[in-house]
């Protein structure tokens, strides 16, 4: 099975650069904003309850609204629009964050409430995201750009937001309050809507289905069943997702509560601690831009597995062992630099192996596995903060990381990801193609060829 996004020459003489240009800026835009909610937030959580549990209690009913939503959303993207669901999921959060400080000056603001438009944000963000990234083969074949490249510049531009918005936002908090950051926030998701609305028009691949088939029950669950079938039939997807899936919930747990809570204890704030974010997110990008620069020239599994490594466990070790930034800053910007290479990786092999009509109810699956997990990071951080210390959960979380970046070396399936798709223009025989959709392992559709005839990446 083959995707539609491998050819990323343009076919005709001219090339249509400015719907990518504009997913990529939208994108930039709200993860700007998603930077600033991961530190105003659980800032704005500790500073009106003093509890780091209830702060992982928040970060909590953010992140299981976010798994619901990918599990059931990938048929929904394709029925109603990935322009339309981005533009909704964007608005849809600007109205739940802005309501937070105006709820709070108001004197209205109660705990139940802070966690239920938390839980709102979560529900609709990952749709808006999941249509906007699944718009990138296709945009960047329109464009005139290799997978590879627009992967790497579209997790670039995106470290780079991170990066932005978290050194805004612990500055923001530092002198103007997380009151401050959820407004600006709210902002942020608003022009990512209009940039959506306005630059995506017309633009087919962001249309609904143009002739879908009359929505039924079975209907529906046969295109969510669909998605669901592709991913547990590839043993080196299947891989990935049970090992971003565990990570992803120890990361939740630093950033809602490990991290805030070391900065507020030892670090002296919520300026370092946007500095060190802000200093990960900076190396981040550094390590996109060097992976879509010259990444093809290694194998992949090797840059994946020695990113993991760089990013994973060390920064739990080095905030267990000191109590100071500049040890703590050195380790993340090496791990920001590791963590630079994984999305680019895990985004190339994404798109040469699900077809376009899939890649939406895939994505969805994608987001929801690896999520699985991510709502109890920060509710068992908080936890085992409060029981038994911090030193002691960052050494127990540190731990486990450890142990879960080792898969791709261990696991024969995850060789996979070295594997390079056949030349275009080679015919696959049809036992050739049975074999292939019925396999456990991941499918291999000829491969991007770059510009100036350099080796096809990833």
């Amino acid at each position: 099975m083959s995707g539609r996004g491998e050819h990323l020459q343009s076919s005709g003489p001219t090339t249509d650069r400015a719907p990518l240009a504009t997913v990529l800026v939208a994108n930039a835009v709200s993860i700007t904003g998603n930077s600033l909610t991961l530190i105003g937030v659980p800032w704005f959580a500790l500073d009106t309850t003093g509890s780091p549990g209830k702060a992982g209690l928040v970060a909590f009913c953010a992140a299981v609204p976010v798994v619901v939503s990918a599990i059931v959303g990938g048929p929904v993207i394709d029925r109603i629009g990935r322009r339309r669901i981005s533009v909704a999921s964007d608005l849809v959060c600007a109205l739940a964050l802005a309501a937070i400080p105006l709820l709070h000056r108001a004197g209205l603001l109660q705990f139940w409430m802070l966690c239920a438009l938390m839980a709102v944000t979560g529900l609709f963000h990952a749709p808006g995201e999941t249509a906007r990234s699944v718009l990138v083969p296709t945009l960047a074949r329109r464009a005139g750009t290799p997978l590879t490249r627009a992967a790497s510049l579209y997790d670039a531009v995106s470290r780079g937001a991170r990066m932005t918005g978290a050194a805004l936002a612990g500055l923001l908090v530092a002198f103007l309050g997380a009151d401050a950051v959820l407004y600006l926030d709210a902002v942020t998701f608003g022009l990512s809507a209009l940039l959506v609305l306005v630059g995506l028009r017309g633009v087919p691949e962001a249309d609904p289905l143009s002739a879908p088939a009359p929505f039924s029950l079975a209907g529906y669950r046969a295109d969510l069943r669909e998605g669901y079938t592709f991913v547990l039939r590839s043993r080196l997807i299947l891989g990935i997702l049970v090992m971003v899936m565990v990570t992803n919930g120890l990361n939740q747990g630093w950033s809602s509560v490990l991290l805030p809570v070391h900065a507020r204890e030892n670090l002296g704030g919520p300026a370092a601690l946007g500095l060190l974010v802000a200093v990960f997110g900076g190396c981040a990008l550094l390590g996109a831009l060097f992976y879509g620069a010259v990444g093809h020239r290694f194998p992949r599994r090797t840059v994946f597995a020695a990113g993991f490594l760089l990013c994973g466990a060390p920064p739990y070790v080095a905030a267990a062992l000191t109590d100071t930034t500049a040890p703590l800053l050195v380790v993340l910007a090496a791990g920001g630099f590791g963590a630079g290479v994984l999305n680019p990786i895990l985004a190339t092999v994404a798109y040469e192996t699900v077809p376009d009509e899939l890649r939406s109810r895939v994505s969805g699956v994608n987001t929801a596995a690896v999520l699985l997990a991510t709502p109890l990071g920060g509710l068992v951080a908080g936890q085992l903060v409060e029981g038994a210390g911090l030193t002691t959960a960052l050494v127990a979380f540190g731990g486990i990381y450890f142990l879960a970046t080792l898969a791709p070396m261990v696991f024969p399936s995850w060789r996979g990801m070295d594997a390079r798709p056949a030349p275009p223009g080679k015919r696959v025989s049809r036992e050739e193609e049975g074999k292939e959709v019925s396999s456990s392992e991941p499918s291999r559709p000829a491969p991007a060829p770059a510009p100036g005839a350099s080796p096809p990446p990833r």
